[in-house]
């Protein structure tokens, strides 16, 4: 009897050993710290030393809502974005750096065209950079949800793991008696075995476990840090390409200094106008009527679209064709395409994650109008489509907006800015910028109820006076509706 117990016995314990030592391996040789400097890594428990005590990450406010994957990756998202901003903030670009930005600046042809084409490629550029940034912060929250997830399950385990890891360190300082020594020891050694034989395997089951979850814990911040050096650079990149539009931009208003004391004379008349609209429609409406510049861009817009309903069907395909294949003209003065032929091929004018669509609940007992964009601070705001700018300025509640008259009855409304780069009567064509956002959500009507502090980009099209849905026009990766406030 004794001889068919003792080798189980044997295995058992050289099993628990095994697992003891694989134990003492994963406290001798703990994960890499990938956090930031504030967020220490903790060392793999020993039997009074329990991964109760998180690292930072663990303490922030995203723990406390763990249960909840929206809130907490939503929470967790706002925490990465203000470290970043504050970052952001607290970089600063070299002399050398300026200095060749200044030449590569003074080297361009200064006419109209050669400027607006490189704001166009500066804002594609910047645009590209800021959705790096936007991916990454999505990547950072999601592993930090998971280290919290991980941290949570070594809290809740804790009298578990105690039990478990005390166990093995006890048997790994004193191992069960060997069999050929005296019937004493012998019985010792089989009793060892049938309560092994009990709990070993539950041992196993959480010794692994542990085991996994120290090793993804090390994984993901070591993903971590190799994010936060990407998005490092990229925040480095977006900063210089800041720097490129507003020498651009101020590049710009000098070559168009000789029309500025007209074009103050309109701006303040329009403000004037805006003061005094109750509406947008009434807005849009008094602005084409009563300001020079918008209504010559407006009638000149018309007879555009005139030409274009007398031609005959190939006359109109091979138009399209040509203006399709060769590149734009940057001195046109009308959209290049009927609107209604751009429905799927827009792209959104900035960077962001679609909180709220049209026909959504406003949060005033209304459908929203529009759809609301969550974009990161100071994020480039850039026309969807060639139009004529109707008005630029502050708008009641709605923030600093711009609208585009792109032809057809149609008009988009962009609200929430922080700047605008337009006048009004100016045409701009599809991809130039036209303002940036500010660092925080603007408290508006489009915009409320809302639970984010980010900058939210209001965008609503407009067709013959009425609201229309802009989900037929953008491009199938323009943007994803986010649900998660």
């Amino acid at each position: 009897m004794s001889g068919a117990i003792v080798p189980c016995g044997a295995f058992l314990v050289i099993c628990v050993v095994t697992l003891s030592s694989s134990a003492s391996a994963q406290q001798t040789a703990p994960p890499t710290p990938v956090s930031p400097p504030a967020a220490a890594a903790p060392t793999a428990p020993g039997a009074g030393d329990l991964p109760s005590q998180p690292s930072a990450p663990a303490a922030s406010p995203t723990a406390t809502a763990v249960d909840d994957p929206a809130t907490a990756l939503r929470q967790k998202r706002e925490d990465v974005s203000k470290q970043l901003q504050d970052l952001s903030q607290t970089m600063q670009l070299s002399s050398q750096k300026s200095e060749e930005l200044r030449k590569s600046i003074d080297a361009l042809d200064k006419s109209s065209t050669s400027l607006r084409q490189a704001l166009i490629d500066s804002a594609a550029r910047r645009k590209d950079l800021e959705q790096k940034i936007a991916d990454g912060e999505k990547k950072l929250a999601d592993y930090g949800v998971r280290e919290d997830t991980i941290h949570k399950s070594f809290r809740e385990r804790r009298a578990v793991l105690a039990e478990v890891l005390g166990a093995l360190e006890r048997m790994g300082r004193n191992p069960p008696p060997a069999l050929l020594v005296t019937p004493e020891d012998a019985l010792g050694a089989v009793r060892t075995a049938i309560l092994l034989g009990a709990v070993v395997p539950g041992m196993r089951k959480e010794t692994e476990k542990l085991a996994n979850d120290l090793q993804e814990l090390a994984d993901l911040r070591k993903a971590s840090l190799a994010e936060r050096d990407q998005m490092v650079a990229s925040l480095k990149s977006r900063q210089e390409e800041e720097t490129r539009m507003d020498m651009l931009l101020a590049e710009n208003a000098r070559l168009s200094q000789q029309n500025n004391t007209q074009l103050q004379e309109e701006q303040a008349r329009a403000e004037a106008l805006a003061q005094k609209s109750s509406s947008l429609q009434g807005l849009i409406g008094s602005l084409e009527n009563e300001i020079a510049s918008v209504r010559q861009a407006t009638d000149q817009a018309k007879l555009e679209e005139q030409k274009r309903l007398k031609m005959t069907d190939a006359e109109r395909d091979q138009a399209r064709l040509n203006a399709e294949n060769s590149p734009p003209d940057k001195n046109r003065i009308a959209p290049a395409f009927s609107f209604d032929e751009l429905k799927g091929k827009l792209g959104l004018p900035a960077v962001g994650d679609v909180l709220r669509s049209f026909g959504d609940a406003d949060g005033t007992g209304h459908e929203a109008k529009g759809i609301v964009l969550a974009t990161a601070p100071a994020a480039v705001v850039t026309a969807p489509a060639d139009g004529t700018v109707v008005y630029a300025g502050q708008f009641r509640s709605y923030g600093k907006m711009a609208i585009l008259n792109t032809g057809n009855g149609y008009h988009i409304v962009l609200s929430g800015m922080d700047r605008v780069n337009v006048h009004a009567g100016q045409f701009v064509l599809s991809g130039e910028p036209i303002g940036a956002m500010g660092d925080k959500r603007v408290v508006s009507a489009a915009a409320f109820a809302l639970e984010t502090d980010r900058p939210t980009l209001y965008i609503e099209f407009r067709k013959d006076g009425n609201s229309v849905d802009s989900r037929p026009w953008w491009a199938k990766d323009a943007g994803k509706v986010r649900n998660d406030t």
